[in-house]
């Protein structure tokens, strides 16, 4: 009796992780697909960049503000209830893009997606603090989780090429991903979630968030996080721009740069998993930020011909960066307030994505639209990053 309960406790353990990895690869296959649906829509409504731009603004701030508003709701309602109200309110959303046509309409739409992306996220963050039983556990199964989150990266952008290419209209991607939700609404509501610690839910709201805005740890991992997606935010929004003037001999490197980027990005979470669970991942982090570093000094230093391959290389250093930053912020606090805590570095995440490029994009602008003085400012923030772990190493501030 007692091993029939455990097996029937291990296979729902991993129904929930599976459940959680396909989680993170449906909506990575929405929100990293922009990149690929703004030259559509600028030719269909006839949008400058800036414009068409809030297709990528617009849901990442939506993501920050329901991560800082809405995070605690994973504490306070339990992590299926989240997950399942995320999911549903994901779904319904994304099977409206039938309904119409104008870009503010679309616009509205991918804003209440990243609402419901925040929500069901921040679910599923709190959960793997649940479903893990040590620091290092919870780290390499955020890798591992990350690594999904890569491959639906690549997944995506490839379902809207090849719709465009049929001559189906790009908003199908959303009816696809809405029907994956279903099904995944389906095995939230069957499985049998492991019980979370909800101790005082009555002081769990979003005063109780705000009040781990004065905790270090909160602040210091979420301005990690911040600076690391500035950092990688600028490969997949600006780099296709920097390396278009490239006229050497790596026409296919170059052609392809943002794919292997994309690939590299997502294999090395699943190695990372590996890496972390045998070196301490202080050192880890600070070596393969100062990799980073390097790959964004030598692409500014040495101009296009050596972008060219240094920033889709970076994609390997910077595989295991952002999982483990999210886990060890996490992991520093109680898990009854995992929820909270991820939808503050949920916000800061966000709120990266969406300032980053646009400070990036500014600069450029001011140097007589110079993607190369862009990335200067990119350089800056690795540099940024690489000084935070190496001074968190030194001094073991998050030992």
């Amino acid at each position: 009796m007692i091993n029939a309960s455990a097996e029937k406790r291990t296979a729902s353990l991993t129904l929930i992780k599976w459940l959680t990895f396909l989680m993170f690869m449906m909506f990575a296959m929405t929100t990293d697909s922009v990149g690929v649906i703004i030259p559509e829509i600028m030719k269909q409504y006839k949008l400058s960049m800036t414009s068409a731009g809030m297709f990528h603004y617009g849901p990442m701030i939506a993501i920050a503000l329901s991560g800082m508003f809405l995070g605690f709701l994973a504490d306070k309602l339990g992590r299926k209830k989240a997950i399942i109200i995320g999911l549903a309110l994901f779904a319904a959303n994304s099977y409206l893009f039938l309904a119409g046509s104008t870009f503010y309409f679309f616009f509205t739409l991918l804003t209440i997606s990243g609402v419901a992306i925040g929500i069901f996220k921040t679910g599923a963050l709190a959960l793997i603090g649940d479903i893990t039983q040590s620091p290092k556990e919870h780290t390499t199964t955020m890798n591992a989780v990350e690594g999904f989150f890569g491959v639906g990266a690549i997944v995506g952008p490839f379902i809207v090429a090849y719709l465009l290419k049929q001559g189906t209209d790009w908003k199908w991607l959303y009816i696809i991903a809405a029907s994956l939700c279903i099904v995944l609404i389906s095995i939230a509501l069957l499985v049998k979630y492991p019980t979370s610690s909800k101790q005082n839910t009555e002081s769990i709201d979003i005063k109780s968030t705000f009040a781990l805005l004065k905790n270090p740890f909160a602040v210091g991992f979420s301005m990690a996080a911040f600076m690391y997606v500035a950092v990688e935010c600028s490969i997949y929004v600006w780099m296709p721009t920097l390396i278009a003037t490239y006229k050497g001999d790596a026409v296919f490197f170059s052609t392809y740069a943002l794919s292997i980027f994309f690939i590299l990005r997502a294999g090395g979470r699943f190695l990372g998993a590996w890496i972390l669970s045998k070196y301490n991942w202080s050192v880890v982090l600070t070596i393969f930020s100062l990799f980073i570093f390097i790959c964004f000094l030598g692409s500014v230093v040495g101009g296009v011909n050596y972008a060219v391959f240094l920033l889709p290389l970076s994609g390997l250093f910077m595989s295991l960066i952002y999982p483990t930053i999210n886990s060890k912020g996490i992991s520093c606090f109680p898990k009854n307030q995992h929820g909270s805590v991820a939808g503050i570095i949920l916000f800061f995440t966000a709120a990266g994505a969406a300032l980053g490029p646009l400070a990036i994009g500014a600069v450029s602008d001011i140097f007589n639209h110079s993607a190369a003085a862009g990335f200067v400012l990119a350089t800056i923030f690795a540099g940024c990053l690489f000084a935070g772990f190496l001074y968190n190493w030194k001094y073991k501030l998050a030992a």
